[in-house]
């Protein structure tokens, strides 16, 4: 979309996105037709606690240094439900051009580069659920008394719904998959598979609409991993595929459910690496609140067909793919599919037998970590990981993980979720 249709749009102002390693998605803005010109950020924020405490990192930290914002054109968009105002992804560079090492899109793109390199493409879609809350309070009451999956629910909001659905078709979002689901006032929205960094585009756009419509219309939007303590949360699954020369590596081969060897290979990448993913993809101590058995948020590193309590569900049929559950939308999306698709692309052992049954009534499946600090400590000793995203960027995710854990050392159940709920 180019400045003067945008113009002749009302718009006025360009929001500049990105997501720092708490999952925040943070801003700088400028009017339209200073759209172009050096916009500075300063490279601390990197260092940012998802309430905006600042910590001391190992590569970056302090009010020295800045950076450049390079915006995505490419996805230049007007608002649905911001008038006056578009939307851009940005890349951060140093201030001479070069790309900033710790910039998590750019990780993204250059997992992709490097799956490309090796033959292969990926297609990446995500889920974004989310919880609606009355205004007026940050207390989490639920906007709608319908039941789990209950059209009454829909129902109850089907003007806010609706206009949800058309402000996402007005952004050229490709809605596959909208409903009810289980926690109170909770809905899920499923976007269509694409690029991997343009679904990491989406999975941001979509949130930040979800949450504009929502204060139109007077009320909360809450994508917490918990939004109440004794409350199912809020999920944000990966769903990938593998492709080379247009054929989709999920289905049609010769392994089990007819998965290819490479996509065995790397399915059991994924698998093999999930402790140290779970630090990018559960990246909050609220995460850990959610990821218990007997809850659908799939805590065991696993994998089986159609399972959703196995960390890794191999969906069937003909848009077949490795569907990646135990992940929440704390998570920065960037960092979510470079860490997931270095690991697959590095691939694995032989990948075990999949499970049929729900894993919490057998012995001996190993558990994903059940702390924070634990996939801190995972992700810290994983010479894969470190290796594909670099040693600063993935020494900086780390250091901000254990500088959550330190601000929450002290705090009950309760306290994490009242911090949390309202702050993705």
């Amino acid at each position: 979309m180019d400045t003067a249709h945008l113009e002749e749009l009302g718009v006025v102002a360009v929001a500049l996105t990105w997501v720092d390693n708490s999952g925040v998605t943070r801003v700088k803005s400028v009017p339209l037709r200073e759209l172009g010109g050096a916009v500075g950020a300063s490279p601390v924020f990197d260092v940012f606690l998802l309430q905006d405490t600042i910590i001391e990192g190992r590569f970056v930290g302090g009010p020295v240094g800045d950076l450049r914002l390079h915006p995505d054109l490419g996805r230049l968009t007007a608002l649905a439900a911001q008038p006056g105002w578009a939307w851009a992804p940005a890349d951060r560079h140093h201030q001479d051009g070069r790309p900033y090492a710790l910039d998590q899109r750019l990780a993204a793109r250059a997992a992709v580069e490097r799956l490309a390199d090796a033959g292969f493409a990926a297609k990446a879609g995500f889920e974004v659920e989310w919880a609606v809350g009355k205004g007026g309070t940050d207390d989490f009451v639920p906007a709608t008394s319908g039941p789990a999956y209950g059209h009454a629910r829909q129902v109850e909001l089907s003007d806010y719904c609706a206009e949800l659905l058309r402000a996402l078709l007005a952004q050229d979002v490709r809605v596959v998959q909208f409903h009810p689901e289980y926690a109170a006032g909770q809905f899920e929205v499923s976007t269509a598979p694409s690029d991997p960094v343009a679904a990491a585009d989406t999975a941001v756009l979509v949130r930040e609409t979800i949450r504009a419509v929502t204060l139109r219309h007077g009320m909360r939007a809450s994508f917490s991993p918990k939004v109440a303590v004794n409350g199912v949360g809020n999920g944000g699954h990966l769903h990938l595929s593998l492709w080379r020369d247009g054929r989709n590596l999920f289905t049609g081969g010769v392994g089990r459910f007819g998965l290819s060897p490479e996509a065995e290979r790397f399915t059991a990448g994924v698998l093999e690496h999930l402790p140290a993913l779970t630090a990018i993809g559960s990246p909050s101590v609220a995460s850990y609140l959610r990821l218990v058995p007997s809850h659908w948020a799939a805590p065991f590193a696993a994998w089986g067909l159609e399972n959703r309590e196995t960390a890794l569900r191999l969906v069937a049929g003909g848009n077949a793919n490795l569907e990646v559950k135990s992940f929440d939308l704390s998570a920065n999306p960037y960092l979510v599919i470079a860490a997931t698709l270095s690991a697959g692309l590095a691939g694995g052992g032989e990948l075990p037998d999949p499970l049929d049954v729900d894993p919490a009534g057998l012995d001996g499946v190993p558990r994903l970590p059940s702390s924070l600090e634990e996939a801190a400590d995972a992700l810290e000793a994983d010479g894969v990981l470190a290796g594909a995203l670099g040693r600063e960027l993935v020494a900086t995710v780390v250091d901000v993980r254990r500088g959550e854990v330190a601000l929450f050392a002290d705090s009950t159940p309760e306290e994490v979720v009242a911090v949390t709920r309202w702050q993705h």
